[in-house]
């Protein structure tokens, strides 16, 4: 089975260990067809804590890891400066 990768941003890194990551994608009404943009927020492991808030990040999808991991860093796209 394939896993289910998504691109966000680090919006809390207050945790040991874990990450909050905001993923925003867009939608059309199906009827009206405008363009909204959805925004979900995901926890994802991070086991060296190298992530930081304003990090473009890579999640893929894993076994759950705690009550609300399901995901885990595996890149860093831009580390903010």
């Amino acid at each position: 089975m394939p896993t289910k990768v998504m691109l966000g941003k680090v919006v809390s890194d207050k945790m040991d260990k874990s990450r909050v990551i905001l993923v925003e994608t867009k939608i059309a009404h199906p009827k009206y067809k405008k363009i909204t943009k959805m925004s979900k927020k995901y926890y994802a492991h991070d086991e060296e804590n190298t992530s930081h808030i304003g990090d473009v990040v890579t999640i893929e999808e894993t076994r759950p890891l705690s009550r609300h991991k399901r995901w885990k860093i595996i890149n860093i796209q831009s580390q903010k400066l």
